[in-house]
């Protein structure tokens, strides 16, 4: 079995996600749905020559003592893989997302018109935020490459593992890697800031020290771009306020309200009009209003202000599912499911 055949039948599937598992056939997620691919049952010495395969040195000395790697592989003129190389019943197993090479434009992802909007900002935090899978790592690629293709700037993207690979256009753009070009996010942050940059992409601000180092750089003037796995606008916020210790959170309220712009938080849907995801979008702009809030620990207020906001481009995820519902690209029952109240929700959509 070669692994080549089995990436490029899943990329003309259009799945998102391969599967490749010893003892069983390779599997692939296609618009959600987990579906066999027609090949033979992965043996447990095809699944191990896979693994050796993909991996680096450094990559496999890992998987051999921890059970566990996460490593990036590319297939050039295909696509890209986020890959976790992991045991199971004693045999070796992949969970492999697939990054197509090439970086979607904004106006091809369904995303807000406000979105487009965010990569005109000088300065400041823009956070991109959802569950695994919601297509943060995409529109972060394609806001990145808007600026790419406008400004005569010095980008810089810290990853894990690099994704979307970028061409300089007019921009100069460095892609670094965790475990490959930088130990920590927090080490890559910290001296990036002494790499003269104007845009800083952190893959994840997944722990305190990272968390305040990019709020540093956004309040010194760059514009940091990052994500979180958090599923609102205010839920965001309290999150990033809770990584900090009781004595530090009024402080850090007045940082936070001083130096975000916007959260934006994506839930991808599966069409129903035709095949392919679509994604509902929470937008969270920094008025005054919102920072005064942040500042005041009200954070509980700023659903209603999303929600009277939207003549500047401020949407709640359930407004945002509501319209996709009413132009005929996701099912009632998706919509409700995944809805922050559905019950609301399901009398709306009954109207």
């Amino acid at each position: 079995m070669d692994l080549h055949q089995i990436l490029k039948k899943a990329y003309e599937m259009d799945a998102s996600d391969v599967h490749l598992i010893a003892g069983q056939v390779p599997v692939c997620r296609i618009h959600q749905v987990m579906t066999p691919m027609e090949f033979p049952v992965l043996s447990k010495e095809a699944a191990r020559k896979f693994v050796e395969q993909m991996t680096q040195a450094e990559s496999l000395q890992t998987f051999e003592k921890m059970k566990d790697s996460d490593f990036s592989y590319e297939i050039p003129g295909l696509a890209r893989y986020r890959v976790n190389a992991h045991m199971q019943k004693n045999a070796p197993a992949m969970a492999m997302r697939m990054i197509k090479t090439k970086v979607p434009p904004l106006a091809n992802l369904n995303l807000p018109e406000v979105i487009a909007r965010l990569t005109y900002l000088p300065r400041g935090l823009v956070l991109v935020t959802g569950d695994t899978g919601s297509g943060k790592s995409t529109t972060l690629a394609a806001m990145i490459q808007a600026m790419n293709q406008r400004y005569s700037k010095h980008i810089i993207t810290l990853e894990d593992p690099v994704e979307y690979t970028f061409n300089s256009d007019k921009c100069i753009i460095e892609q670094r890697e965790l475990g490959q070009d930088m130990p920590t996010f927090a080490s890559g942050l910290k001296h990036a800031l002494r790499q003269d940059p104007d845009i800083i992409l952190v893959g994840e601000m997944r722990d305190l020290e990272t968390t305040a180092l990019a709020i540093s750089a956004a309040e010194t003037g760059h514009l940091v771009l990052s994500t979180l796995h958090t599923v609102n606008a205010s839920q965001t916020v309290e999150r990033i306020i809770d990584m900090y210790p009781h004595g530090q959170q009024n402080q850090i309220r007045s940082m936070l309200s001083n130096t975000l712009q916007a959260v934006v938080s994506q839930t991808l849907f599966r069409r129903t009009d035709r095949p392919g995801m679509v994604p509902a979008v929470e937008t969270l702009l920094c008025t005054p209003a919102v920072r005064n809030l942040i500042r005041e620990a009200r954070t509980f207020e700023i659903p209603n202000v999303i929600e009277t906001s939207r003549a500047i481009g401020m949407s709640s995820l359930d407004s945002s599912i509501a319209e996709l519902y009413f132009n005929g690209m996701i099912s009632r029952e998706d919509a409700i499911a995944q809805a922050a109240y559905p019950d609301k929700l399901e009398r709306q959509l009954a109207a």
